[in-house]
């Protein structure tokens, strides 16, 4: 390994992926690597993958392909949940020197260590996914802004369209102390906010006769950190006591929940084997609404799952339009191997999801431009981003408005009382700054 000097990473898929990344970015600097940018001729290039979408394995391959342009002697190495479910594919990509399962990424300094540099074999390690039992703590660093905090990884639940479980195992975690301990040195540097990530959360407490609510308890007292966001949580774990808590007692956490629905057919939830009905969504939905109006409510939604007629679509559309919601994801429905779903109904053609699709995007712009002026004419609380856009800055307040202000470096990272005044023809809020503290 000690012919190689430079690494540098790129990230595929959602923050659980960012957050692992940027930890082993970290194993890398303390052995004496230099972390650079991808086009800056590294030695060593690390692909963490997903494999959630099709999009995303052929995002994978040109990856590959762009690395090698830039360095043909690079040392190119792919990780993630793609390299756990089709490893021996992925080592058949020219350019690809090395495959890592999930047991073996954060093990992937062993491994360059025992690597010939120059070997024409492409080094493949990984185990079945049933052997992935160890938990592995993660948080980025890096954006001086936030930090993903990784508090569980894997999931039992096998909706009949995901390959999480077979990517990264049965649901575990830390148990509460030693999250918090990670948690503590986030708040030994700059950043101010954490979003909490996982595969499922919200089944944080695996083996440890803890739960969710009882982390979220103890990471409120954590000081040095200002605001905490739960990326995502699975409805039927989304207790009233958790938005009790995080609504009316907490000190950091904010008032933002992002809950997958997936569906608003009850007959297309039960195909996906979800764990709740759509009755049970919208009374968590109510119960948000009841403590906090101006809260954010972020739903993912799949159109086009086998089997879903006009008539499931148009229960979504019309589920969704009377839910007090702030905006939607939308995930266009792929087929992937060895999942239930393509045997559960008639696949629906693909132009037919496309229009189904576009159909939820404008809903979702008309949700969230609805939300946003609803704000207007409010106080609030924004922590500026360091990103800068032709003389803009941006930041986010505490109910997850985007907001845009002439830049000055003085405001990078700190939070101001703003009033939002605008919203601009980009979906952004324009604000006027009320202090600079």
């Amino acid at each position: 390994m000690n012919q190689f000097k430079k690494v540098a990473f790129y990230t595929l898929g959602c923050k659980l992926n960012f957050s692992e990344t940027s930890t082993i970015s970290r194993l890398f600097e303390d052995a004496g690597f230099a972390k650079v940018d991808f086009e800056e001729h590294p030695d060593v290039y690390v692909i963490n993958t997903c494999s959630v979408t099709e999009n995303a394995d052929k995002k994978c391959k040109q990856l590959v392909k762009r690395a090698k342009k830039i360095n043909p002697d690079s040392f190119v190495v792919i990780v993630g949940c793609y390299a756990q479910l089709k490893p021996t594919e992925i080592a058949a990509i020219t350019g690809v020197n090395m495959v890592l399962g999930a047991n073996e990424k954060f093990n992937i300094l062993d491994h360059l260590e025992k690597t010939d540099q120059h070997t024409t074999d492409t080094v493949v390690s990984f185990d079945n996914i049933k052997n992935t039992k160890e938990f592995v703590p993660s948080f980025s660093y890096g954006d001086r802004t936030r930090s993903f905090l990784k508090v569980q990884d894997g999931c039992d639940y096998f909706c009949t369209f995901c390959t999480i479980p077979l990517a990264r195992g049965k649901s575990r975690n830390a148990n509460v102390a030693q999250t918090i301990i990670e948690a503590e040195k986030i708040a030994a540097t700059e950043i101010k906010e954490v979003v909490l990530t996982g595969v499922n959360i919200g089944d944080f407490g695996q083996g440890e006769g803890e739960n969710f609510f009882q982390l979220i308890q103890a990471l409120d007292e954590v000081t040095g950190i200002d605001r905490f966001r739960i990326s995502s949580i699975e409805p039927n774990l989304l207790s009233n006591e958790i938005i009790d808590f995080c609504l009316s007692d907490s000190k950091r956490f904010v008032p933002h929940f992002h809950v997958p629905l997936q569906s608003g057919s009850d007959r297309i939830l039960q195909l996906m084997r979800r764990k709740y009905e759509r009755s049970l969504y919208a009374e968590r939905v109510q119960q948000i609404k009841s403590l906090r109006a101006d809260a954010c409510i972020g739903v993912d939604v799949i159109v086009g799952f086998p089997g879903e007629t006009d008539e499931d679509f148009m229960e979504t559309i019309d589920f969704l339009k009377d839910l007090d919601i702030s905006y939607l994801h939308v995930f266009t429905y792929s087929e992937r191997a060895n999942t239930g779903a393509p045997k559960l109904g008639e696949a629906v053609p693909m132009d037919v999801r496309r229009q189904r699709s576009k159909q939820l995007h404008l809903l979702s712009d008309r949700k969230k431009r609805q939300f946003y002026s609803e704000n207007i004419g409010t106080e609030r609380s924004v922590l500026f981003e360091q990103e800068e856009d032709n003389g803009i800055m941006y930041g986010f307040t505490e109910n997850y408005v985007k907001v845009k202000h002439p830049y000055d470096e003085a405001l990078v990272n700190t939070f101001q009382t703003i009033k939002l005044i605008e919203l601009d023809r980009d979906g952004i809020m324009k604000c006027e700054l009320l202090s600079t503290k």
